[in-house]
């Protein structure tokens, strides 16, 4: 399970909100990459959720983003706890 801290007027960068005007967010990213790199190694999808990750402008620790990678290559659900502040 990873966790990250957050403004509250930032949330858009991760989370999938019709209403906002940020272009991207973490979550359509990242579940772009879980349909399309299902069984693929958890290398080869570490760096593409490192761009989302910095095109979200989002922090996440190279453990979390490996353990996502993981999560994705492995098609087991990912628990991520948002702490706002």
């Amino acid at each position: 399970m990873g966790k990250i801290e957050m403004k509250g007027q930032h949330l858009d960068r991760l989370l999938a909100d019709s209403t906002s005007t940020y272009n991207t967010s973490y979550q359509h990213a990242f579940e772009r990459l879980a349909t399309s790199h299902c069984g693929r190694p958890a290398t080869d999808i570490l760096p593409l959720l490192r761009r989302a990750a910095d095109e979200s402008l989002l922090e996440f620790t190279p453990a979390d983003l490996r353990e996502q990678a993981e999560a994705i290559s492995t098609g087991r659900p990912y628990v991520l706890r948002v702490r706002v502040l």
